[in-house]
């Protein structure tokens, strides 16, 4: 039988079941707000994710009473990330002395993450999470947000709500939706996506090899590597159009462990081009609708920050508007506290991956081996110069901790 949209009703509806979307979710949940959230997919297995927790992140689920129990998913701990430039080895980041717990980044699959998340808020009786539901537009009233339309598995529905949040990515229907103003900062580069089997001999490294004009990032995913290549944005064609035995060789070139592997790589079909994006909304809400996360701000892959941040602005969102939610005085205002909170961090982060998006532009339009910097062989030196970036990377500009209600 269709459900019919009196029965939908919610006091909060999210739009997008990734980190901030579930994370926010449980955070209001367990406080008690009644809250739905809408996933268009009917699993979250997807590659196009971010698979690091960082310890910030950890942190909160040390909070949450949930730290324990979520490590024994199998996961894999990177305690410093170095970068391999022109073949000599940077250490870069160091988090062991990180103000947090744990003294890590985990990589794990990011599904594995969110079925975790939304197993625990799965016991909370005022959460709900609908998979396969896609939302199609926003209920308004003069110019208020009431509510979600959206396609279930039985057809159209409308799901009245007090406040509508917005956690759907890059490309976000809420936004667009909510007539919200962006501002593109513009990214010279891509990343093309790809798998390589992984062997126990392999040598561990998190952040990248770069050489020959490439930055190549490997992901340990146990039995294999999600690679991410880099390049200069719009040059995909030319490099199909050179064939794939030259882009076998590129990766080989750059990381010769490599060698012997790379035929896995036997069809254009199995490389995807993912476009990176840095903008950010003037105005992240509207009465009834706030935009969080890549909804609100979309990051780069430098650091791999981006989950960090979805979550962190989850955090800050629960904190702020909960006592409103529980007492039904939710007001535009409040809404817009949580810009005022959160925005300073966020575009100060946005500057500083802009800023390394400069330096590996050079990179992508340097020929021949790099001969790695006189400035990164001294700052790499120093001594304690590898907690700065640690912290940068595994902590933010503004960590967060649960409020309790």
């Amino acid at each position: 039988m269709a459900t019919t949209p009196n029965s939908l009703a919610t006091t909060c509806c999210i739009i997008g079941g990734g980190p901030a979307g579930i994370m926010l979710g449980f955070l209001l949940a367990r406080a008690g707000v009644h809250v739905t959230v809408l996933e268009k997919h009917k699993d979250f297995f997807r590659d196009f994710r971010g698979d690091t927790i960082h310890p910030s992140t950890l942190d909160l689920l040390y909070e949450l009473g949930l730290l324990e129990k979520f490590l024994t998913i199998p996961h894999s701990q990177v305690a410093a990330l170095s970068a391999i430039i022109g073949g000599q080895r940077f250490p870069i980041a160091d988090f062991s002395h990180v103000p947090t717990h744990c003294k890590f980044i985990a990589l794990m699959p990011q599904w594995d993450f969110l079925n975790f998340l939304a197993t625990e808020a799965s016991h909370l009786p005022t959460f709900t999470l609908r998979m396969g539901w896609e939302a199609t537009g926003l209920i308004q009233q003069n110019g208020i947000t009431t509510g979600v339309r959206a396609n279930s598995p039985e057809g159209p529905v409308e799901i009245p709500a007090t406040l509508t949040v917005g956690c759907d990515g890059r490309h976000a229907i809420s936004r667009d939706a909510g007539h919200l103003p962006l501002k593109d900062d513009g990214v010279p580069i891509d990343v093309l996506w790809l798998k390589i089997g992984r062997q126990s001999s392999d040598p561990e490294n998190a952040l990248g090899y770069i050489n020959y004009g490439r930055l190549i990032i490997l992901i340990n995913r146990d039995d294999y590597f999600q690679i991410g290549y880099i390049i200069a944005k719009g040059d995909f064609p030319a490099i199909q159009q050179q064939g794939l035995p030259a882009f076998q060789q590129s990766l080989e070139r750059i990381v010769p462990f490599l060698a012997g592997r790379t035929a896995e790589i036997d069809s254009w079909d199995k490389v995807k081009l993912l476009t990176i994006q840095v903008n950010r909304l003037l105005q992240w809400s509207s009465p009834g609708l706030l935009c969080i996360g890549d909804a609100a701000h979309a990051m780069s892959p430098v650091g791999g920050i981006g989950i960090n941040i979805a979550i962190q602005d989850a955090v800050a969102t629960a904190n702020i508007l909960t006592e409103a939610l529980l007492s039904n005085t939710l007001s535009p205002h409040n809404l817009a506290q949580v810009q005022h909170y959160r925005e300073d961090a966020v575009h100060n982060t946005q500057r500083v991956q802009v800023f390394a998006h400069r330096i590996l532009n050079r990179v992508l339009h340097s020929n021949g081996p790099i001969r790695p910097p006189l400035l990164l062989r001294l700052l790499t030196s120093i001594p304690g110069f590898q907690h700065l970036p640690a912290r940068f990377v595994g902590v933010g500009l503004q960590p967060q901790h649960i409020k309790n209600f």
